[in-house]
């Protein structure tokens, strides 16, 4: 038999762990917003979240890891607001372009922020690869919710490609290439000529 007092001694400690690692991310995300990527270093992060950076560098084994799991966080957190104001547009290519703009403009207003992610995201540190994935999967969900039914392999190929495009937008936008108006058209030509043809609906 299980032992009460062992599994909400258990309890406890989880939920300890997601409060820590909460405000992680969360200081993180304040340092990354007020000065960039160069602002988040480890220290001041453990620092202002008041943990030990030994226990900061248990849940995160380097700044871009850290980084990219507050990229993880933010997306997610977009994705639910997004999900409650279902996309406008006659056609899952209008569909698509609605989220992509209402995406696109949620990640602006902290421009600084954004850049520090994405950098992170375009990191070789092979330690990101795992929260890389599962930043992908939360932005390429955030594309799907515009464009159902068809077939399945086509659907996740024109969601993949699309969050590819989005995620070299965010390149160019953040290192000055391209204005936030121009990702946005482009990531709306990108939709269109991906999904021409679509028959999902």
């Amino acid at each position: 038999m299980s032992d009460p007092a062992l599994a909400v001694e258990q309890g406890k400690r989880a939920q300890n762990r997601t409060r820590r690692r909460a405000q992680v991310i969360e200081a993180a995300s304040g340092l990354a917003a007020d000065g960039g990527y160069d602002a988040v270093q480890m220290r001041d992060v453990a620092d202002r979240a008041g943990v030990a950076l030994g226990t900061l560098y248990r849940y995160f084994p380097s700044k871009d890891t850290l980084l990219v799991a507050t990229l993880v966080e933010s997306a997610t957190e977009l994705r639910d607001r997004l999900s409650q104001k279902p996309p406008r547009g006659d056609t899952p290519a209008d569909r698509i372009v609605d989220i992509l703009r209402r995406a696109t403009r949620y990640l602006e207003r902290q421009p600084q922020l954004t850049a520090a992610m994405v950098a992170a995201l375009s990191s070789p540190d092979p330690e990101t690869i795992e929260v890389k994935h599962e930043a992908f999967t939360v932005l390429q969900d955030i594309i799907s919710t515009a464009l159902t039914g068809g077939d399945e392999a086509e659907r996740h190929a024109v969601v993949r490609a699309l969050g590819n495009v989005w995620f070299a937008a965010l390149i160019q936008w953040t290192v000055g290439m391209a204005d936030a108006a121009q990702m946005a058209d482009d990531l709306e030509t990108a939709t269109r000529l991906l999904s021409r043809g679509w028959n999902g609906d």
